[in-house]
């Protein structure tokens, strides 16, 4: 009977002994990383902790519901060859380099708790002689300023936690991405997006990723009190990831599915103004009503219907605008497109 019981005791500390596990990919391809934090919150099991850490060159990603066009300078990223991404968390817009570091707590639902993995970051940065705190939905600061934004993903009994962790990242390439609402930046009392955040070589200059992501590891250890098994994953068994490395990367992803959502533009020209107005859903352009004053107003009939039910994107809407040098001017029509084409979207 002892004998028993102490089985079943055993067993039920074995039962209740966490896994914990570091994972750490070393490509900076923001499509392969979050297929890859997918795939690692599908397949975890029950007591198993996972630290995801990650890093992604030259991205904004945005949240799950937001628009593109409306959070980012699409035509300064691609021009920098610069990729969009688009999580499955909700939240802000974020800009990732490789002075950036992203970390992802992924638990069953019994495990997860908010304020300790937030926890874990702030330890792990007073390690480094940074004094940091969390403050309102889902920022961390120091010396009053963000240095990481958290956001979060539940899915039946899984869930994951999120966010950035700023280094050293480029802030003038921050500023030129994100677009951040005038609303935002004044309910903030701020000027711009560059003075509501910090890097935490700002504060140490001795504060590496490599520093950083080590003192995560020792902090997400003592939080929970066992060892860790540590991985390194490269993305050469990227068709492991196949289809959903597919979904992140599409453009369907990344830019369909977004919010409805009406855009105009104006312009003078020398043969008159126009202005466009382009009604959206999923990322095609559903309607389109052109206003102007030139002469020949049959062209601007025919600009409205050449742009109906294509993608809102420029390189479409400037292959269908070459549909019309055929029967109108062709200065005029290229004006239009050279035009479009220095649009910020």
């Amino acid at each position: 009977m002892k004998v028993l019981y102490l089985l079943k005791e055993e067993l039920s500390i074995l039962q209740n002994k966490k896994i914990l596990k570091v994972i750490k990919s070393i490509t900076h391809n923001p499509w392969y990383n979050l297929a890859l934090e997918e795939e690692l919150f599908n397949q975890i099991k029950d007591n198993e902790i996972i630290l995801y850490l990650w890093q992604n060159e030259n991205t904004v990603v945005i949240g799950r519901n937001q628009n593109p066009w409306r959070e980012c300078r699409l035509n300064d990223l691609e021009k920098d060859g610069g990729k969009l991404a688009r999580r499955l968390s909700g939240g802000g817009a974020v800009f990732h380099d490789l002075g950036n570091l992203n970390f992802t707590f992924i638990m069953k639902d019994k495990l997860y708790d908010i304020n300790k993995q937030l926890q874990i970051i702030i330890d792990a940065v007073n390690k480094l002689g940074i004094e940091a705190k969390f403050s309102g939905r889902n920022d961390i600061l120091v010396n009053g300023k963000k240095f990481s934004g958290n956001a979060f993903y539940y899915d039946e009994d899984r869930c994951y936690h999120h966010g950035t962790l700023l280094v050293a990242a480029d802030m003038m390439k921050l500023a030129k991405y994100l677009k951040v609402s005038k609303e935002k930046i004044k309910s903030k009392g701020i000027k711009s997006v560059e003075a509501r955040v910090a890097n935490l070589q700002e504060i140490n200059p001795q504060v590496t990723i490599e520093r950083l992501g080590d003192a995560l590891v020792e902090s997400f250890m003592e939080t929970y009190n066992e060892d860790i098994s540590s991985y390194i994953i490269k993305d050469e068994n990227i068709n492991e990831l196949k289809n959903i490395y597919d979904k992140y990367a599409s453009w369907k992803w990344r830019y369909g599915d977004t919010p409805n959502f009406e855009i105009e533009f104006y312009n003078r020209f020398n043969f008159g103004d126009i202005e466009l107005k382009l009604n959206l859903k999923d990322g095609y352009i559903e309607e389109v009503v052109v206003y102007s004053d030139a002469m020949d107003s049959k062209l601007i009939l025919d600009i409205q219907k050449s742009l109906k039910s294509i993608r809102f994107t420029k390189d479409d809407i400037i292959t269908k605008l070459d549909t019309l040098k055929e029967t109108y001017n062709k200065e005029i029509i290229k004006s239009i497109q050279t035009w479009i084409n220095d649009r910020n979207f």
